[in-house]
Formats: C-alpha cells, sequence, structure tokens
C-alpha cells in the first residue's frame, strides 16, 4: 500500500480530535476580549431590527452556583441565535446591588451599631467587589454581553430613576402609607416581599378556645329561641397562633355555613357552644364532651352579636367572612387584625379605623411592655404562657401540638409573622380612605390589578403554564409592601407632617430634586441630606423618612432606570422577552409587571420565558449538607464550560433540570459525535476553496443536492426551534443529523469518492462543495449552544484570525426546486440500504465476508422501488457499500446478498473482477487505474 497512500486524497485539517476544552476555553475567552467580539458584533448588526433580552439581575453576593449558569447560558443561546437570525441582539448584563443579604454580610464583618452612611459605603464596596467575582466566571461560560458596561442598581443614575419611577407611580396615585399587616421578620427586623418567604415545618400549639357570650338575648334571638339554656352560652375558636390572642378584636363566622347552639356540661357546670354543624360531632370529642343540639342558625345570623375576651375587658363582635373554612377547627376564626391579612380586611370591612388597630407585637418579637400579663415577652415563648392564662380563666377546652406547614424567612430560616406596622404601599384597587398618599394628578381608568392582569393576557409565555401562574398570583395578591426599615437601599424620599402624617404639598417636585442630588452622589446624598436645603422654614414642622425602598422594587423598575434609563441608547422598550427561575413570577417578573402596569398601563415585556431549578440526577435539591452540589466552576475546570452549555440547552428547562457526573459523562460523548463530524468535514475541504473549486447547484451529484436539501431541512427547524425557545429540540436535530444523516449515510458514502477519484475531479470537488455549504450551515446552527468549538471551526473554515461566526447569519444553502422529489426518493433508497446492510451485517458474522466491499448484491423489485433503485445506475454499489449491485426487475421482491470472488483492489479495497487488468498496476482495480491515469471514472449520482 506504500506505493499507494499518497495518490489518495487522505483527510487533512488543523483542528484536533480532542477538544482539549478546559484549557482552550480560557484563551478563547481573551481572544474574545481581546478583539472586542462584542463591540465588533454591535458594529455588524447595526440598523438591524433589535431583539432585547432583558436581563434579569442576579444578586450581587457570593459565588456562582450551577443555576446562575443555567440563566446566563440560556440567555446567551437566545442572544446568539437571535444576532445569527437576522436580528441586532444586544446583552446588558445587570447586578441587583441593594438589599438585605449585603446588610447582614456588612453586619457579620463589621458588627451593627455602625452609622448608615458607614453601612452603605461598606455595602457598595462589597457587592463591587463581588460582582467582579461573579462577572469572570459569566464570562468564563462563554457568555458575550457588554460586560464592560452593565447595569448595577446601585449605579447613581439608576438609583435616581429609581426614585423617578416612585415618583411617577405617585403621580398615579398608586403609592400611599397605611396600617396592613405585612410579612415580618424579628431578626431581619423589617417586612419582607413575598418572594422572600418560605415554608417549613413546624411545631405549634393547637388551642380551642370558649368566648363568652356578652349579649345573650341576640344570641337566643338569632337561633330562634325564647331564651338560651342555662348556663354560658360560648363561641368556640381554633388556633395555631397563641400569641395572637391578646390582640384578639373580633370572631367571624361564614354567612352560608350552619351553626349549632349545643347543651353540654364543662367541670359539671351547664353550658352552651356554638360549633359549625358539620364539626360538631369532632369538636366534642377532641374536648371529651356529650352534647345535644339546641337550635341552628346560618352565620349570617350571627353578625355583630358580642362575645367578651377570654382575659382582658373587651368584646369582641361577630363578623362575617367568606374565607371562613370546614376544615380543622370549630367553623368560627378568631380575628387579630394586626397579625392576619383576612382579619385585617374583615375589620376594615365592618368600619375598623387604623388607629383602633392594636399592635402590641414589637418589630424585635416582644410584646409591648404594658401588654397586661405578658408585657415583654418574646411571641414564641409567651405562647405557653397564653395557654396557661387560658386555662387559669377556664376558656380553653383543648391544647395540642401539631406540625405544619409555616412561613419562614428565607435568609434566617426563622419563622415569620403578619404584622400591621405603618408601611408604604402600591394599592391593587381602588383608594382605602384611611391611608395617606400623593392626591393623584394624572387619571387613572382601571385599578392596577385589572391593567396588570390584561398585560398578563397580553403576553407570551414559554412555557404556557407560566400565564395561570403569573395570572393567579396578581388575581389574589394584597397591596405591595414597597417600604423597609433598612439602611442599603434606595430611599423613599418622603417628609412627613409631624403631627398630620402627610406627606409635604410638593412631594413630587421634591422628590426630583433629591434624584438630581443622588444622580450626582448616590443614595449617600438623601442620608446626608438636611431638610432645610430642600424644605426651607417648613423644615422644623416634617420628619425625614428613613425607610429604603424594597429590593423588588430596584430590580423592577429597570425598565425605565436602565432601558430607558442608563442603557437607552442600546435598548429598546418594551423589552422583546425577559428571562428566569420559574420562583421570579412571584419575583421580577411580578414586581416588573405591576410597576410596568402602573407606569406605562402595560407590561415592561413582550415574554416570559421560566425554566427549572437544577436538581441531582436522582431528583434531589441540591445541598451541600447531600454532598450532591456540581459546581459550574468544577465543571468548566474539568470538562470545559462548552460541556455545561451542551447540557443546559440538551435538557428541557420547562422542568427541572437533573445534572450529574454520570449525565456529564452522556454529553461529553454526544460532544464528541458532534466534533468528530465536523473534523471529518473540516479535514475533507482543507484543499478545497469555495471561489475556485465550488461547483454550481445544478452540476452537482444527486445524493450531494439530498445532503444540502437534509441540511436546509435540518436548518429550518432548527431556526423554528431557536425562534420557540425548544433548544433540547435543536440538539437533538444537531445530534440525528451528525450520527444519521451524516456519520451513518452521506459520509460513509461519501468516503470512497472523496478519497479515490481525482483530487480535481467534479466527482469529488461536488462531494467538497456539499460539505463546505454543510459545514458553513452546522458551524451556524451550532453557535449559540457550541459557542466554544464554532468559533474554533471558524477560525479553520475562515482562515482569518480576527474573523468571527458571530458576524454571519443562517447560511443560505444552495437548494433546488427538486429538493422534496430528492428528500422522498433518498429516504426510500435509506430504507432498502438500511435492508442491505443487515443483510451483509449477517454474512459478516457467519464469516462468510470480512467488510461488505468483500460482497455482491441483487435486489429483485419492481414499481417505484425499481424505478428508483434503477435510476442510480452503476452508483448503487457506492450507496450500498458493496463492489457490486445489481437491481433485477421481478415481482417478487428479495434481496440476495454472496460473498464475492473476485480481487481486493490495494488502493480503494473494492473486490473487481478487472483488479490486475492492467499488466503495469497488477494490484489495482481498472476505476482506480482510470482515476489515477486516465480521463477519471464516470459517476453521476454518488
Amino acid at each position: 500500500m506504500a506505493d499507494y497512500k499518497d495518490t489518495l486524497n487522505l483527510p487533512d485539517t488543523p483542528f484536533p480530535m480532542r477538544g482539549d476544552l478546559p484549557k482552550r476555553e480560557p484563551q478563547w475567552v481573551g481572544q474574545w476580549q481581546e478583539k472586542q467580539l462584542y463591540r465588533r458584533i454591535r458594529e455588524i448588526s447595526a440598523g438591524r431590527p433589535k431583539f432585547i433580552l432583558h436581563d434579569g439581575p442576579p444578586y450581587a453576593n457570593g459565588d456562582i452556583h450551577i443555576g446562575h449558569a443555567v440563566n446566563k447560558i440560556l440567555k446567551d443561546i437566545i442572544v446568539r441565535s437571535r444576532t445569527l437570525s437576522g436580528f441586532d441582539a444586544p446583552y446588558v448584563p445587570g447586578w441587583d446591588c441593594h438589599g438585605m443579604p449585603i446588610e447582614i454580610q456588612i453586619e457579620k464583618q463589621h458588627g451593627k451599631q455602625i452609622p448608615r452612611e458607614k453601612v452603605q459605603e461598606l455595602a457598595r464596596a462589597y457587592a463591587a467587589e463581588q460582582i467582579e467575582r461573579q462577572k469572570k466566571d459569566f464570562i468564563r461560560l462563554g457568555v458575550l454581553g457588554d460586560w464592560d458596561n452593565p447595569y448595577k442598581t446601585m449605579n447613581f443614575k439608576t438609583e435616581a430613576d429609581e426614585i423617578r419611577a416612585l415618583a411617577a407611580m405617585m403621580q398615579k396615585g398608586f403609592v400611599y402609607r397605611g396600617l396592613k399587616p405585612v410579612n415580618w421578620c424579628f431578626d431581619c427586623g423589617s417586612a419582607l416581599a413575598e418572594a422572600e418567604v418560605e415554608y417549613q415545618d413546624k411545631k405549634s400549639p393547637a388551642i380551642d378556645v370558649a368566648f363568652a357570650c356578652a349579649e345573650r338575648d341576640k344570641l337566643a334571638a338569632a337561633f330562634g329561641l325564647a331564651a338560651l339554656p342555662d348556663g354560658d352560652a360560648y363561641a368556640v375558636i381554633w388556633t395555631t397562633t397563641p400569641w395572637t390572642i391578646p390582640g384578639n378584636q373580633a370572631l367571624n363566622v361564614h354567612p352560608e355555613i350552619d351553626y349549632h347552639l349545643v347543651q353540654t356540661e364543662i367541670n359539671g357546670k351547664p353550658a352552651s357552644l356554638i360549633l359549625a354543624a358539620d364539626l360538631q360531632e369532632a369538636c366534642l370529642t377532641r374536648y371529651a364532651l356529650q352534647g345535644a343540639t339546641v337550635a341552628t342558625c346560618k352565620g349570617a345570623a350571627l353578625e355583630l352579636i358580642a362575645f367578651r375576651h377570654p382575659f382582658y375587658d373587651r368584646l369582641s363582635p361577630v363578623y362575617l367572612g367568606e374565607y371562613v373554612e370546614l376544615g380543622t377547627g370549630t367553623g368560627i376564626v378568631h380575628s387579630a387584625p394586626a397579625y392576619g391579612l383576612e382579619d385585617f380586611a374583615s375589620c376594615k370591612h365592618y368600619g375598623m379605623h387604623n388607629d383602633a388597630i392594636l399592635t402590641p407585637v414589637q418589630g424585635d418579637g416582644t410584646f409591648a411592655a404594658d401588654l397586661p400579663f405578658f408585657g415583654g415577652m418574646n411571641v414564641w415563648k409567651a405562647n405557653p404562657a397564653i395557654v396557661e392564662k387560658l386555662g387559669e380563666v377556664g376558656a380553653l377546652l383543648k391544647a395540642a401540638t401539631i406540625e405544619h406547614s409555616y412561613m419562614h424567612c428565607w435568609r434566617h430560616k426563622t419563622p415569620l409573622i403578619y404584622r400591621a406596622t405603618s408601611q408604604w404601599f402600591v394599592r391593587m384597587d381602588a383608594p382605602d380612605s384611611d391611608t395617606k398618599g400623593v392626591a393623584a394628578t394624572e387619571t387613572v381608568a382601571t385599578s392596577l390589578r385589572e391593567s396588570a392582569l390584561a398585560a398578563v393576557e397580553a403576553t407570551a409565555f414559554f412555557p404556557a403554564w407560566g400565564k395561570n401562574r403569573l395570572h393567579a398570583m396578581i388575581a389574589n395578591r394584597p397591596d405591595w409592601c414597597i417600604s423597609r426599615q433598612r439602611n442599603w437601599g434606595v430611599p423613599l424620599p418622603f417628609f412627613t407632617h409631624k403631627v398630620t402624617g402627610e406627606l409635604h404639598p410638593r412631594t413630587l417636585e421634591l422628590m426630583e430634586a433629591v434624584a438630581q442630588k443622588v444622580e450626582a452622589g448616590g443614595i449617600e446624598a438623601w442620608t446626608k441630606l438636611d431638610p432645610a436645603e430642600l424644605l426651607g422654614n417648613d423644615a422644623a414642622d416634617y420628619d425625614k423618612v428613613n425607610d429604603i425602598l424594597d429590593v423588588w422594587f430596584d430590580s423592577g423598575t429597570t425598565h425605565m432606570s436602565v432601558i430607558r434609563g442608563s442603557h437607552k441608547d442600546e435598548l429598546i422598550w418594551p423589552a422583546d422577552l425577559y428571562l428566569e427561575g420559574s420562583d421570579q413570577h412571584r419575583g421580577w417578573f411580578h414586581s416588573s409587571l405591576l410597576t410596568g402596569s402602573a407606569i406605562d398601563g402595560r407590561a415592561p415585556y413582550n415574554a416570559l420565558l421560566t425554566h427549572g431549578f437544577v436538581v441531582d440526577g436522582k431528583g434531589h435539591k441540591m445541598s451541600k449538607s447531600k454532598g450532591n452540589v456540581i459546581a459550574p466552576q468544577q465543571v468548566s475546570d474539568k470538562l470545559g464550560a462548552e460541556i455545561l452549555r451542551l447540557w443546559v440547552a440538551a435538557t428541557d428547562y420547562s422542568g427541572e433540570l437533573s445534572i450529574s457526573d454520570e449525565i456529564l459523562k452522556r454529553v461529553v460523548e454526544s460532544y464528541r459525535r458532534i466534533r468528530n463530524t465536523v473534523r471529518f468535514l473540516l479535514a475533507n475541504t482543507a484543499d478545497f476553496d469555495i471561489a475556485t473549486n465550488g461547483v454550481t447547484a445544478d452540476r452537482l451529484f444527486e445524493i450531494d443536492r439530498y445532503a444540502l436539501a437534509l441540511t436546509a431541512q435540518l436548518q429550518s427547524l432548527c431556526e423554528a426551534e431557536y425562534e420557540g425557545y425548544e433548544f433540547h429540540k435543536v440538539v437533538q436535530a444537531l445530534q440525528t443529523f451528525c450520527s444519521e444523516d451524516l456519520g451513518a449515510f452521506y459520509l460513509d458514502v461519501l468516503k470512497d469518492r472523496l478519497y479515490t477519484t481525482g483530487a480535481d475531479s467534479l466527482a469529488r470537488r461536488s462531494a467538497q462543495t456539499a460539505l463546505w455549504h454543510i459545514l458553513q450551515a452546522l458551524t451556524r446552527l451550532m453557535a449559540p449552544i457550541l459557542s466554544f468549538t464554532a468559533e474554533e471551526i471558524w477560525s479553520v473554515l475562515s482562515g482569518k484570525a480576527d474573523d468571527s461566526v458571530m458576524f454571519t447569519t443562517w447560511h443560505q444553502l444552495p437548494v433546488g426546486g427538486d429538493s422534496a422529489a430528492l428528500l422522498t426518493k433518498w429516504a426510500a433508497l435509506r430504507e432498502v440500504r438500511g435492508e442491505v446492510m443487515k443483510e451483509l451485517e449477517a454474512l459478516r458474522v457467519a464469516g462468510s465476508i470480512g467488510s461488505s466491499l468483500q460482497a455482491e448484491v441483487e435486489i429483485h423489485c419492481d414499481g417505484e422501488k425499481y424505478a428508483r433503485l434503477a435510476s442510480l445506475g452503476d452508483d448503487l454499489k457506492f450507496v450500498l457499500i458493496c463492489s457490486k449491485a445489481a437491481v433485477v426487475k421481478s415481482a417478487e421482491d428479495k434481496l440476495v446478498a454472496t460473498p464475492s470472488g473476485h480481487g481486493k483492489c490495494e488502493r480503494c479495497w473494492h473486490v473487481r473482477e478487472d483488479v490486475g487488468a492492467n499488466a503495469e498496476h497488477p494490484t489495482l482495480c481498472g476505476r482506480c487505474v482510470e482515476n489515477l491515469y486516465g480521463a477519471g471514472e464516470t459517476r453521476t449520482h454518488a
């Protein structure tokens, strides 16, 4: 073979078989930064239609985890695919910089008793340091973006524009101050947003408490009785929060539920209990009492009848409440308006004013010092003392302990309470007369809830179930508490009157003045501000508010502070897409929707894409204690970020994303198959120049035109899947194309023509033309996902160090009008080929042949099958990869494969009867002699 090896067109390419990704990726990242790849893409894309994916800001605290990697890689895939689709798709990454977690870090490092201004200085420096650490890891993942000019919610202009966004909402009457129960964390010492609440199991005391009737005649009339039975009559409630009993101010019953008056004996004395009819038996069993039903009435009949508080000298009237349920309990709910949302709403409905609501629990979790019996006690520790007091006064019917799901702080993992405090809110519905705000200067026809729900309907959701989830959250949410009692955040720049509590009449004007100061000096400018600077002589009558805005307001207004603020020259409003994890339906998606609906009457996005959370291979949540955490940095260092990108793209993100070492091994194998396919294409086009060697579409061999039709079909599918954000389907299509369409068929057939025909023959150049176009298309199609590999391929393809696949758009393939017919014909031919391959494999297993080229095939058939096979002529043997193939027209459909008795060509390995026919080349077949020393063999189809 030594004599003829050099006569073959053997593959040759600098593209290595091994990617060596962990070592080489950082070099490519460095090159992208050095040649300012992102800026050059922007220049090339200038003038195209815009596609804006607005970045949901990660929080600037701690190293990135696998969830961050999923999020940023998905965004990068979308931005790259939209760029290749012909859009100008800038990507401005951002960071959330204010808020509790950073402030807690500062307290841990420097203590709690430090001045506000110092906290802000230290927090700003800490956030800046965290951003740089996270930025480095995001860039390492191959994410292209404006990393030199990201947005940060702590940038002075962004802070100022957030104040302006608040002013825009106030101008329309959406912001007010009022007393409402909010999620309160004793450890944070602040109100929390809904998104900062998580649920864990908690053991709580469960008690049944009797409230004695104070209006016996009214109660008798409600039950249709002339008089009540002997003994006291009690309304019985069940609660798992004894600490709320000191704050009780009413009882709630459902207007449509049947209630029984049950005669019994308690401690040997006659008594009557009011219980829901459906729960009577369970309650009496729980109390170990016997009882008889005396009378029945609907809950509506009990309205406004007064009962006595168990141990304080005050009355608790009965209010009607649709929220009362017949679950565990008695069918009667005790109402402490300061500590429950429904309780608060019920009491307000019945005319209770804010100043009448009792708020004995302090911000640190202790009862006010002047509260009888329990003053100064921590509420959790007061629970047993309150239970004991109820027993002492004879009001306790039962005490037990239950375990139930209860809200906890997501930072401290400690239980929360609802606590009514004076806070600033964004109203969802019509104004409440018992609130304070700025008189609206613009008329808004619909409530914020109505506007936001309409915006949900106008938004596209990926996956579709996100719409119902967000709709339900908006439909049922309370007013949004936007104030926090902390230091590190954008201020609510208000001045309130020391006597009336009213806002200064020039509030909107003052807010703009503060915004200008903040734009020049950051939020610290508000901290340092002497009220007299803005208020003059009024300063003595007003208090400067020290509350800060909920951090969700920071990110929720970036559609104004970033898209139409700091980065308005790069971005356009509204954004085409917001993309985040499924928890952001109650987080960033939610706050952006509310602020957008309040300011603009619509959502700031046209579409929302939601991805699931990452779990281990067994579906378990990742946890350091379980030892199942996989860090993106470790994957990049061990396997390469490309493998992480391929895993993200190949996984259906609409549910949970499973990752493990075993899963990543499978991804590595998939990557190798794609890489090896591309390497073959590059190696066999090394001496090919499309400008000088390219074959026009009308001269291409039929199988080459079929391969291009297949590629066009792949490209059309991938373009559609990229547009619909179905990246796992893109990966599936690419893998199938590389392994089945190319590897197992087209390239398998092509090898003989590429290696053995004349280097500059039409046969070889036709094949190379198809391979070049396939490479062009395939490289671009994989570029959004396999960004490093695509750039590596492109450097070989273009031969230019400063070129990039991202400077292009989807490839224009030279496909003709016969594509559909070719796809149909060759799909049928491949089916026949599959049958032949099985038959030849049986011969090989039996030991009759060593390779398929040592066999001869005869196919008996008729009709369309015969016409297709016969149309290939002598080229059929190349498609079937045997040395001889014949088609016999016959009504009998059969396949005959036999070993060939001829000699093997030393050069092409075909077994042919003309091997040795040329005396000068006794080890060659006739076609190799013709290809080497003659005009070249005649081939037209394959």
